[in-house]
């Protein structure tokens, strides 16, 4: 089973890994740190811009572990950035037969702030026909979502 974590946070050994990380206990998986990529905005078109590359990743992997700290009351950007640039170059469907689990960590959250997060993670999971196993916002949650990846 090939399993990859997109690391949202800037930090790459940060609360938002750890949560990956016991989400993922036990399994052998490839951390993908968005913050070592190029990823322009939606409309922007350069030569270095490696979205391609990322959506190879994920087209590769069965299991995808998208990972966000909080920050202004949602996900962060580089990760809305990622969603956003699925619009128009990925087909509906496209990522059919995976799995998506998402892992949203911040100090305090308020629960309005994860419901967005939830809607939004899960809205993307059916639109590229992934199978949505939920968020982990905290280390109590992990086993829940691993069990509904199947691990």
């Amino acid at each position: 089973m090939n399993i990859l974590f997109i690391n949202g946070s800037p930090n790459r050994n940060g609360n938002t890994a750890k949560l990956a990380a016991k989400l993922l206990a036990g399994r052998k998986y490839e951390t993908l740190n968005l913050v070592e990529y190029k990823l322009y905005a939606y409309g922007q078109n350069f030569a270095d811009d490696q979205f391609g590359e990322i959506l190879k990743k994920m087209k590769e992997a069965d299991i995808i572990v998208l990972g966000s700290p909080v920050y202004w009351h949602n996900m962060c950007g580089i990760v809305r950035n990622l969603l956003d640039r699925f619009y128009g170059p990925v087909n509906s469907g496209a990522l059919s037969g995976k799995k998506l689990a998402f892992v949203f960590q911040g100090a305090a959250p308020e629960g309005w702030m994860l419901e967005k997060g939830e809607y939004t993670m899960n809205r993307f999971a059916k639109l590229y026909g992934m199978e949505y196993a939920g968020m982990a916002t905290c280390g109590s949650e992990t086993e829940a979502v691993a069990k509904k990846l199947g691990l």
